[in-house]
């Protein structure tokens, strides 16, 4: 019996690799909708404001306990009513028996980067391990200095991407919203503690990049960012311009979330800008091809006039080509050419024996003067940065997000490794 040879080269005449990138037999199969799981009960983060009026009515109390019950959460990151002393302590019981359970709990914490990031491992109810990062920039002359926490929106990951160890651990469950927020509740109260160096009075940015697929988990995700963006004392307050929402391309979702009327920006995890590739680097593209994943994007920044950003981690002789950045810039530009896009490059951290490992510097600088002759906004990460990464590796999982100037002088904050 013959099979048929493996294409060496797509329709687009771009190199292809030799072997298939996931390994035979272990291909995990790409799980867009999470399995059933017995969920814990709600938080009051969870309710809606008149859920919330009718929670502490059906407690026994006035109306108004529910704007002070939000005060504490969302004003002054306080998850345990017991200790709420403006409360009658008979009340202060009955509102942590009902309505707040322990949601997370921190198994571990490292720090790294001397003290300016901070990765916590925690355990959700039924003992699903996920975990953020808190990461801490001092000013530049380009920007001021900024807090960005990562966040998990799922206990695992259904997109089966074979270079992404989450995705190859397969999903458990998704989050709840009040799991989602209790990480940045958290993270404020830690930099509030000092517990961050040179971090002062709160998270400024959150990215939705740490364990899971939040397109995946869309409801959820949603209502925690609705909950975020809320002005105080019902929600954290924060703008929606620093939320950060990233997704392997969840089509449908993605043209939902334009009808929101979220000004939050979207990273799209792109990887590779032809379709025989990205087929094998993120399986869900056989679903919703390049083409219209980038339909949708565009549509979404020219919706909401926001910048999406287009992260592209650099493989060593998989997706580093030249050829290969100018198919992602045309594909690109020919979608408008008012800058909608910015390509944020993200070197592999150095893995010896693997495959999966940084690209050279020197192929990395070729696909990023390709980018720029495009005349398009792009994010690259130097040589001495990558050596720094590399020493900071012991954080292990999801990798740093750096903060670097653009190649074409603009500054630009944010960024995923997988």
């Amino acid at each position: 019996m013959t099979h048929d040879a493996r294409p060496t080269t797509s329709r687009l005449g771009l190199a292809l690799p030799e072997t298939p990138l996931a390994e035979p037999g272990k291909q995990r199969p790409v799980v867009v909708k999470s399995p059933a799981r017995r969920m814990p009960r709600k938080h009051w983060i969870d309710l809606t404001d008149d859920q919330r009026v009718q929670a502490v009515k059906d407690l026994g109390l006035p109306a108004f306990r529910a704007k002070q019950i939000n005060s504490h959460v969302f004003e002054r990151w306080e998850i345990d009513p017991t200790e709420w002393t403006d409360l009658p302590k008979d009340a202060r019981a009955r509102i942590a028996e009902a309505w707040f359970p322990t949601m997370i709990t921190q198994v571990s914490q490292q720090s790294a980067d001397r003290g300016t990031t901070v990765k916590t491992l925690w355990r959700l109810i039924g003992g699903a391990l996920v975990e953020s990062v808190l990461m801490h920039y001092p000013a530049t002359r380009h920007s001021a200095a900024r807090t960005t926490l990562c966040i998990s929106s799922q206990a695992g990951c259904g997109m089966a991407c074979p270079f992404c160890a989450t995705g190859q651990g397969g999903i458990q469950r998704n989050m709840l919203a009040s799991e989602i927020v209790t990480q940045v509740l958290a993270a404020n109260r830690l930099i509030a503690a000092g517990g961050v160096r040179g971090a002062r009075e709160r998270v400024h940015n959150i990215v939705f990049m740490g364990m899971g697929e939040p397109m995946a988990n869309y409801k959820s995700v949603l209502h925690a960012v609705r909950t975020l963006t809320t002005p105080t004392p019902g929600g954290v307050g924060m703008s929606a311009r620093a939320l950060t929402i990233s997704t392997v391309g969840l089509v449908p979702r993605i043209r939902a979330l334009t009808g929101e009327g979220l000004p939050v920006t979207l990273a799209v995890s792109l990887h590779a800008p032809d379709d025989e590739l990205r087929d094998e680097l993120i399986p869900v593209n056989k679903r919703w091809k390049v083409d219209d994943l980038l339909d949708a994007a565009f549509q979404y920044a020219e919706t909401t006039k926001r910048r999406v950003s287009i992260e592209y981690a650099l493989m060593r002789d998989i997706n580093d080509q030249a050829d290969r950045a100018a198919v992602l810039a045309r594909q690109l530009r020919r979608r408008g050419d008012w800058n909608w896009a910015h390509v944020n490059l993200i070197p592999l951290n150095p893995t010896p024996g693997s495959r999966w490992t940084a690209s050279r510097q020197e192929d990395q600088d070729v696909f990023v003067a390709t980018l720029e002759r495009w005349k398009l906004p792009v994010t690259a990460v130097s040589s001495t940065h990558r050596r720094a990464r590399a020493r900071g590796a012991a954080l292990g999982g999801r990798r740093r997000v750096w903060r670097t100037r653009t190649a074409s002088s603009q500054p630009w904050n944010g960024g995923r490794f997988r």
